[in-house]
């Protein structure tokens, strides 16, 4: 690699943003917001991360009652918006930029975190196995197919979550359209059976995302939203008979909205599904390509080197290492991630992991 490859260290503009580096925090979930209220706990544990290129928070509710995790945050609230200016103040004043990841669970929400709140999808056909509740593990329940009016209505819930986020503070929105939530499940055909204009080809079946998509770029602007995809992910039991197709039509479906980035994640949680979507990405989309899932630092150098991609988003790496991107710039070890700590209340396992001795 010579040194004017690009890699990790290499600045970038991305949408409106100017990146000091292309490590991005990966959105990670852990549920270290009691009553989805977003605190100072929160703030500490991004303000510590704030070199990172871009951080991209946990899935946060655009919709209340949709919580899939018990302790995750929301945007839909005045008091959540407060609660997360704690968090967008405490990285501006470290340096650091940041993008929350908006989000609705959908058929993954299961009622008994919702206060009996009815689990909704694109269409009446459930997850398999069982999730947690606060009655113990629980199977999945069968949701309610949407209607047309009530799709627009969650539509317009992204539209005031960006103008929440906005209020906020944050530096732009990642849409979730990943991982077997709402918007997935609207985009793989396992989970959309539909036979109206939100089902049935590609194209009706992304239909969806395209009106979030509209909505929040419209409040935001374009240079300020990514969305994060998963084509190949069986997660919350989806699938796609083609990913590859799926792949590279949605990838030139999103040329036309001029993103910050769409951020690909480029394998399967279970590695049941396999595919190299990353490629055909990669030469369908115009735009900024981040990827995710695996990439050591010495492999996402090389992805960047090779230009297969722009920038790479890093997970329990990031999540274990507050200064990630220094102890890579030193080659210095690097914590291990503790997972029996990934979503347990308090600091422990999340805003006690050590930095860098000198």
């Amino acid at each position: 690699m010579t040194s004017t490859a690009k890699n990790l260290f290499s600045p970038v503009k991305i949408g409106d943003l100017e990146l000091p580096n292309r490590f991005i925090m990966a959105p990670l979930t852990r549920t270290r917001a009691p009553g989805h209220l977003p605190n100072a706990l929160m703030a500490e544990y991004y303000s510590q991360r704030a070199s990172t290129g871009l951080l991209i928070t946990e899935c946060t509710m655009v919709t209340e009652g949709t919580s899939s995790f018990g302790d995750d945050p929301g945007i839909y609230s005045q008091e959540q918006i407060e609660g997360w200016k704690l968090t967008t103040d405490a990285v501006h004043k470290a340096g650091g930029r940041i993008f929350i990841q908006i989000w609705h669970g959908g058929r993954a929400a299961h009622p008994l975190l919702n206060g009996g709140k009815e689990a909704v999808s694109a269409s009446a056909i459930a997850i398999e196995g069982e999730t947690h509740t606060p009655e113990g593990k629980k199977p999945y329940t069968v949701p309610r197919a949407l209607t047309v009016a009530e799709i627009k209505e969650i539509v317009g819930d992204f539209r005031q979550a960006a103008i929440n986020a906005k209020e906020a503070g944050f530096d732009g929105v990642e849409i979730h359209g990943a991982n077997g939530y709402l918007i997935d499940q609207f985009l793989r055909e396992s989970s959309n059976q539909r036979t109206d204009e939100y089902g049935g080809s590609l194209e009706n079946r992304a239909r969806f995302l395209t009106e979030v998509i509209e909505a929040v770029t419209e409040v935001m602007g374009s240079g300020r939203v990514g969305l994060r995809l998963s084509p190949l992910n069986s997660f919350q039991s989806m699938k796609e008979n083609d990913p590859i197709a799926w792949t590279r039509f949605l990838s030139e479906h999103l040329n036309r909205f001029n993103l910050a980035y769409v951020h690909l994640m480029r394998a399967d949680f279970f590695g049941l599904q396999q595919a190299d979507v990353v490629s055909v990405a990669r030469d369908a989309y115009k735009g900024h390509l981040m990827v995710n899932m695996g990439y050591s630092p010495e492999e996402a150098n090389q992805v960047l080197a090779d230009n297969q991609a722009d920038s790479v988003a890093f997970g329990k790496g990031i999540l274990a290492n507050p200064d990630f991107v220094e102890r890579v710039q030193a080659g210095a070890e690097l914590n291990e991630p503790n997972p029996n700590t990934f979503y347990t209340p308090g600091a422990e396992g999340y805003t006690d992991y050590p930095f860098m001795t000198a």
